[in-house]
């Protein structure tokens, strides 16, 4: 006779249903906490065009190779050093274009931004054109936000800033280039993807940089962490115009002549012609 439906097995399975629903209720409470910490830090929805996904609850990022604590704690072992071609405190503020220019338009980028590698790929041509036919000077302002967020983890977002030091210092043109192969389809990982936390993934990338391609100083500027604390640097200068409780809310985001640039919907173009469109209308003549 099968014991299945016996008192003592119904009792049983009656403590591990209610064992089960209290685990779950756990875990909806954390997947509720983690929503909310997402949002505290500017971490909004795709609807407004922001590259910062939080619908993708994870136990954090998949290839990590240092913690965002880690890294910052290695970074403040070196020496701040400023990379060529930067202005400003500290070096945070980097113009690329002819300094005559009448209007400048400001990119607000994260490295690990997958909505970022998607403007890049659509409309990072267009912008290097219009810089170098003097339309605008263009300002690059640098986050690390996604090392933060809770849902993803990691430190690919400063390490390929600070990469992307290197490379300003071997000059202006290198900085654009680089940063163009970082977003490129075939080189940018899955968000959750922490691959840039890896030095010898990012001298990889930079193989493909005519400029950087067997740059010794560059190779050593990157493992060496020349430039991690002036990542440090420029990713706090972000974080002063991007957030939660700041007219910009991600990444990728616009500025032009101080005035935020979002088509209707409040998102950043991801098409030449609406990017070129929305510029042109709000130029400075």
């Amino acid at each position: 006779m099968s014991t299945r439906n016996s008192s003592p097995n119904k009792s049983a399975a009656r403590e591990r249903l209610r064992a089960e629903r209290e685990k779950q209720a756990k875990r909806d409470a954390t997947r509720r906490k983690l929503i909310v910490g997402g949002v505290v830090l500017g971490v909004l929805g795709a609807a407004a065009g922001i590259g910062i996904a939080v619908a993708n609850l994870t136990n954090g990022g998949k290839n990590t190779k240092v913690s965002s604590a880690e890294w910052e704690s290695e970074a403040k072992n070196h020496a701040f050093k400023q990379p060529a071609n930067t202005t400003g405190e500290k070096g945070t503020t980097v113009v690329i274009g002819k300094p005559d220019a009448k209007n400048t338009l400001e990119v607000f980028e994260d490295m690990r931004c997958p909505m970022c590698a998607g403007f890049e790929q659509n409309v990072g041509q267009t912008l290097q054109k219009d810089i170098k036919d003097g339309k605008y000077k263009a300002q690059f302002r640098v986050g690390t936000f996604l090392d933060r967020n809770p849902m993803i983890k990691g430190s690919g977002s400063k390490n390929a800033l600070s990469a992307l030091g290197a490379a300003l210092d071997v000059s202006s043109d290198a900085f654009l280039a680089y940063k163009e192969a970082l977003y490129a389809a075939k080189n940018h990982p899955d968000e959750q993807d922490d691959a840039f936390s890896d030095d010898e993934r990012l001298l990889e990338i930079a193989e493909q940089v005519p400029a950087l391609k067997g740059n010794a100083a560059f190779e050593k500027a990157v493992k060496d962490g020349t430039y991690d604390q002036w990542a440090l640097a420029m990713s706090a200068d972000f974080d002063k115009y991007v957030g939660a409780d700041k007219p910009l809310k991600g990444t990728p985001g616009l500025k032009l002549n101080g005035k935020v640039l979002a088509g209707p919907q409040g998102q950043t173009p991801q098409a030449a012609p609406a990017f070129t469109a929305l510029v042109d209308e709000n130029l400075a003549k």
